[in-house]
Parts: C-alpha cells; structure tokens; sequence
C-alpha cells in the first residue's frame, strides 16, 4: 500500500486514502488529477473492493484507457478486469444495450453523429415544406441537442409557452413539431444520436426503480473527471446512481469552465458542497506543468472572475521567462511576426510539435496558415475533419451499419445507390414516402418491394432487389465472421473496392489509401481484442469516439493550431495566444454580461496554462472585417495580468507603437491617445447614455419579450426574446443608440418604461 502512495504530494495523498462519503477534488491546472483518479481507484482495488464495483466517468476515450492502463500497472490485470470505465457516452450507451428493451429499442441501435442528425433533420424540414431560410438544420439540430441536455421532451417542448415564444421571436415557431419527428423518426431507424444516450438513461432511471436500484448497488464508488463540464443531464445521471452510499467523487477546476455553449454548467461543480453537506473538499494546488511564471500571471487574471472556489495554485519549477506580448499594425503583419517568433525557437532545439498558435475562433487560422506554408513551416489543423468523417469512409461505415442495424434510415439513404446501381434519387424519396405513410423503416419497404409495382418499374425493382441480396448475405454472418473478415467482404461484394481503385487520379488514390488505413485499424481491432471482435463491436467503438480520441497531432512533427476550447487538457512546451484584441477575446458574443466576461476570462486562463515553457501574447491594431480594416484595442485581459509577469518586446522588426504595459495607468493613457492610422476606420465610441441618478432597476424576473426597455450605459432599447429560465436567462435586446446586445437579466439591471 505504501508503494502506492509513493510520489504523491500531501494534497493527493489526502484526495486518494479518504474514499468513503461524497468528495470533491479541486484540481488546478496540471496539478496532477489524473494521476490522483487513477490511484484512488488503484486503493480502493488494493483494498479488496471488487472492480465491479467502481465506476470511473471522463469526458474522452484518451482519458479512459490511460488511467486503465496505468491502473493495471499498479494493481494487475486481474483486479482490475472488471472496472466500468470510459466516457459518460460508453458507459452509458453499454447500460442502453443491455436495457433496450424497456425502452422500445433492439440492442443494436444505431448512434447517430452530428452530420448523421443534421441529414435527418434536413430531410424533415423539407417533409413539412418548411421555409429554409429561417429552418436552418444546424440551428435546428443545436436546439434540440440544447433541449435533450435540459431533459426537455418534446412533448415538454412544444407544451413550454416560454420556449414557443423564444421560437416564435426567432421566426421557427414549428421547431417543437420537427424536435417530435426527429424523435419518432430515430425510433422508426432504432437509432439514438449523443443526446439520446444521457436523455435515455435518465428517462430508464427516472421510470423504472427496478433497473435504477440494480445500478445503485452495483456502483459503490463514483468517480467522475472534468466534472466542471457536466450539463444538466449528466449531473442528473451521477446524482441518481449515487444516491444510497454517496461515495462520490469528482474532479474538476470551476476555472476552466469554457463549455457553457454545449450546456456545461459550473454550478454543478460550485454548489457541490451544498448539495452534499458532509463533504470532504480537497484543493491541489501545485502546478507540475508550467513554469512560476506562467502561473503566476495565470493566477493574476482568474482571481478577477467572482464566481469561483478560492484557491492559489503555484509552481516549484524554475522562474521561466516573462510573457511576451506583441503588437502588430494589422492581422496580416501578426501572422508574419508570429511565424518569425516561431522560427526563432526552432533555431535554439524546440520541435514544431512543441509549438501550438491558440486562438478564439477557427476563421483566424486563415492568416496564419498562409504564412506557415509562405515560411515552409509543417503545420497541423487540430480538429479539422476527421478520418471517419471522410466520404469514402462513411460510406463505408454507412454498409457497417446497414448490417448492423437495417432500419438505420440515414445509413441506407446513404449506400442503396452506392456504388451506382440506378436507383435514383426519385426512386429513393418515393420509397421513404412509402414507409413515412405506413409508419415502417425503409428496410421494411425494401424486404418487400415487390408489392411496389404499382410506383415503381420493374427493372427499378430489380435493381433493389440486387441491394438487398447484398445486405442480407451479410447479415447472415455478422455473427460468425470476425470484424476484419467481414468488413473485407463486405468491401469487395459491394462494389467500393472496384469503385475507389478504379480511380486513378490524385484525390482517388488517396480515397484508396484510406481505404487500406481503414481495414488495417479493423484488423488490428481484431488482434487486440480477445473476445468482442465483431463487427458491431468495432461501429460501437467508432461511433463513441470524441475528436480528441481521433486526432493524430501527437504524432506529428508539426506546428499545432486549434481553437482554445479544442486545447483544453492538452499542453506544449510554448503557447502562442494570438487575436487578443477586445471583439475578438473577449468576443463580441460573449461581453455583454459579467457571466459571459468570467466565462471568456476562464477559457483565457485555459489557454495561459497551455504553456509549459513559454507564453506569447499577440495582437493587432487594425484587422479586416467584411473586407474593410477595423481599428482594434487590446484585450482588458492583456491588462489584467500582473505587469511585473510581462515583457513587452515589440514586434520583432516592424514599427511598434508603444503600448506600455510596465503600469496600469500608463497602459490606460495610451489606449486613449489618438493614433493616426491613414485609411483605418476611427475606433468606435463607446456609447454612454446619461440616466436619472435615482434610477432604480425593476425586478429581472419581471422582464418579458416587448418590452420598452432603459439601461445605465446602453440608453433605451427593446426587448426582442429571452433565452432560457431565470437566473440562468439572457435577454436579447435591440437598443436604439447602442445595437443589439445579450446581457444576463439577473445582472442586467433593467427598468420597464410606462
């Protein structure tokens, strides 16, 4: 037991022996919270609790088989066979399997992507002859997925006067009626997309206390990691199952709270104590990754945010340098400074792949990576398009499926015409009409297509036929054959691998060279696997992989760009921050409210704490925004790091104006003095409407869409919609001096005009 507790510090030590109760684990940045998981679940195994008896939830599959894998590492293969481990998708989606039948599914579901839902969703907006401008599928599809993460029905949905009046405001007003034909329609293909697999289990514990019990006793101990970016429903799953022992633990940092777009909330993490008064609470606060420095300024800037559980993260490793911060006179100019930056630290050993440019949107890698290729400099776009999102590939997947799960929908629409057979698109809206009316899959139209004689012609019957000889032969060994035999022959009988080879140029050999990568992954998915090597098993190992799980950048010499939400749990030897400029970071979508500005700042802190070696801060004065060049300011949160942590080091040979960031005054008077900037727009005033000292705000729960509005700084507006349920809702609000604007209505302080 001893050894085991070798190497960690009095924090973790405490965080991994004290196992019994509900405990939460506040981990700063790199301060070692895997390492702290894996061995308060290696313990608990050296102390005779039987594997099956833990549950261990991340957020990636990455995540999952390195704390499995160390864990065997400690405690050996036996103890820890039985361990139920992955991420909450996995985990539940296997419990989804083994309890379809209660919930109206066969075991072999199909688990719709993204792109698989957005099809589905395209299809049903055209059904309902919708306008397409206002329907747009993506916008759809994000309001459902928001909906299933509130535990919202359709039913629910469509019965919400609030949420019929935000859709109405949006000119959607019949999103609730697609949200219950998208349900009904995944049930017809007995398939369930991301949401689906927490919406679902919720629903299976919620109804049925049999089934809920039967997981209550099997899971003694929880643990769950990145607990700060849990949504509503996962932190209804994790508060179900671990009710009768609350031996819960979660681990997690509410400062690096960045996904409240995809539904996280941080106040699962920051009302954990309150909802689990006889808590244990321990704070890890010594930093292993980055130098003193960087987490110094780090700690610098997140202190300003009030929403937060107090804490002083520190570091023991050298000093490390100062932060460096460059400006530039345009976007472009930032590119070449930067990439100039970058040659200068390849010059002195460091590898590309120790070098990452972060930034806040996806549209500025554009500049950047013009400028990599200009300098001959190997870049990587972290999260581009994922292999098994290529079409060769889905296609591919799309036959997987089809003989997986027949009444998969999207998977058939996807393959009966590929490769080419004559069967056109009209045949294929006529057969989905067919199934629509008679309420059945396509399969089921398809098994008896015979009896379409009357809307379809012979020869078009046959060829339909042909397709379903194919499936069905295949069908008939999808028990037997491992994963590799069948996915072969499922390639050569239907036509791919004539179809891709057949292509000699350019992009079609690559086509069939990913063909190879593919088959090659399933053959070595077979020889690792012992037992579940069949072809269902590798689509259901696909089908839950996140992009992080996906991603080759390790790999890779290469320079690493991505967004700063993508390098969340990731680290470099040296971080470029660029576009740190107000609009830009904090983004114009998100600072309208003191909890969207706490928001940004925390993912600013996210990406600071990227850095192992050395920081860089970027900006530019002017950058070009619909074809015209904007003038720009500085981000507030350049200013909010301790100057003592900045050296401000001009831009490496272009003409700097000197921005001084040695004091806070000084850097506020330069912000304020005019600059000449030839052709540049001015930079826009901020507009400050002057109010009756006795202003009083009204109550915000008040506040309804309509409304004739006044503000302290933005003057009069009106209120076009409001986003969610109070203290959680935004306001929308169309002001006529200062635009539009979201501000949070419980911090908005808002007076109704008679």
């Amino acid at each position: 037991m001893q050894e085991l507790l070798d190497g960690l510090n009095e924090s973790q030590k405490q965080a991994v022996l004290n196992t019994h109760g509900p405990t939460l684990v506040i981990a700063g940045a790199g301060s070692g919270k895997t390492r702290v998981l894996t061995f308060r679940i290696a313990y608990l195994l050296s102390q005779g609790v039987p594997s099956y008896k833990i549950l261990a939830l991340t957020f990636t599959n990455k995540a999952a088989n390195e704390m499995k894998e160390r864990i065997i590492s400690l405690v050996g293969p036996d103890k820890a066979r039985d361990l139920w481990m992955g991420t909450f998708h996995s985990v539940f989606s296997k419990i989804l399997r083994y309890e379809s039948q209660a919930l109206g599914f066969n075991s072999n579901f199909t688990i719709y992507d993204t792109q698989d839902s957005k099809s589905l969703i395209t299809k049903i907006i055209n059904d309902l002859q919708l306008d397409k401008e206002h329907y747009k599928p993506g916008m759809i599809y994000s309001i459902i997925s928001k909906a299933k993460n509130d535990m919202i029905t359709p039913d629910a949905y469509i019965q919400d006067k609030e949420i019929q009046k935000q859709d109405y405001y949006k000119k959607v007003p019949q999103t609730g009626i697609i949200y219950k034909n998208y349900v009904g329609r995944c049930r017809q293909a007995n398939a369930m997309d991301f949401d689906d697999l927490l919406l679902y289990t919720n629903y299976l514990f919620h109804s049925n206390q049999e089934i809920l019990h039967k997981y209550q006793q099997r899971f003694e101990f929880i643990l769950v990691d990145e607990f700060q970016d849990t949504n509503k429903s996962q932190h209804s799953i994790v508060r179900k199952l671990g009710f009768p022992q609350h031996n819960v633990c979660v681990v997690g940092d509410d400062a690096q709270s960045i996904y409240s777009f995809r539904g996280a909330k941080i106040e699962n993490i920051l009302n954990f104590s309150k909802e689990y008064p006889t808590s244990n609470i321990f704070k890890l606060e010594q930093n292993y990754r980055s130098t003193q420095t960087i987490v110094n300024a780090a700690n610098s800037i997140i202190q300003k945010n009030k929403n937060q559980i107090p804490k002083k993260t520190f570091s023991e490793l050298e000093q490390g340098n100062l932060i460096t911060v460059l400006h530039s006179q345009t976007d472009i100019e930032e590119g070449v400074v930067v990439c100039r930056e970058i040659n200068e630290l390849t010059r002195y050993n460091s590898n590309y792949n120790d070098i990452a440019i972060l930034y806040r949107t996806n549209a500025q890698s554009r500049i950047f990576e013009e400028v990599l290729r200009k300098y001959n400099i190997p870049y990587k776009i972290y999260g581009g398009l994922s292999f098994f999102q290529r079409k060769e590939i889905k296609d591919i997947l799309s036959y997987f499926r089809t003989i997986i799960n027949p009444r998969d929908e999207e998977a058939i629409s996807r393959i009966i015409n590929y490769p080419a057979r004559g069967i056109g698109q009209t045949t294929i809206e006529k057969i989905t009409q067919l199934a629509l009316r008679n309420n059945i899959s396509l399969w089921d139209v398809i098994q008896h297509i015979e009896k379409a004689s009357d809307i379809l012609q012979k020869g078009t019957i046959s060829k339909i036929v042909s397709f379903r000889t194919i499936i069905e032969a295949c069908i008939a060994d999808l028990q037997t054959a491992d994963a590799y035999s069948l996915a072969s022959r499922i390639i050569e009988q239907s036509g791919i691998f004539a179809d891709l080879k057949a292509d000699t140029s350019i992009e079609g050999k690559s086509r069939f060279e990913n063909l190879q990568a593919l088959l090659n992954g399933i053959k070595e998915f077979v020889e690792q696997e012992t037992e579940e090597i069949y072809l269902p098993n590798y689509i259901e190992k696909i089908a839950l992989l996140t992009d992080i799980d996906s991603d080759e950048t390790e790999k890779q010499n290469k320079i690493t760009l991505m967004t700063i939400h993508s390098a969340k749990g990731l680290e470099f030897e040296h971080c470029f921050l660029v576009g740190l400029e107000e609009g830009l970071f904090p983004s114009t979508m998100n600072n309208s409210s003191e909890y969207d500005v706490e928001e940004e700042r925390r993912l600013f802190y996210v990406a600071l704490t990227r850095a192992k070696q050395s920081a860089t801060i970027s900006y530019a004065t002017s950058r070009r925004k619909w074809g015209n060049l904007d003038t720009c300011k500085p981000s507030r949160f350049i200013q909010e790091i301790d100057t003592k942590y900045i050296k401000n080091s001009g831009n490496s040979g272009f003409t700097n104006q000197n921005y001084s960031f040695l004091n806070k005054d000084a850097f506020q008077k330069k912000q304020q003095t005019p600059q000449s900037f030839g052709s540049f727009k001015k930079p826009t005033q901020g507009i400050k409407i002057p109010v009756d000292p006795t202003f009083i705000a009204d109550n915000p729960e008040h506040i309804e869409a309509g409304q004739t509005i006044i503000h302290a700084s933005f003057g009069k507006g009106i209120v076009k919609e409001i986003i969610g349920k109070y203290p959680d809702s935004v306001a929308h609000i169309q002001f006529t001096a200062a635009g539009e604007k979201k501000l949070l209505l419980k911090f908005a302080k808002l007076k109704v005009l008679e």
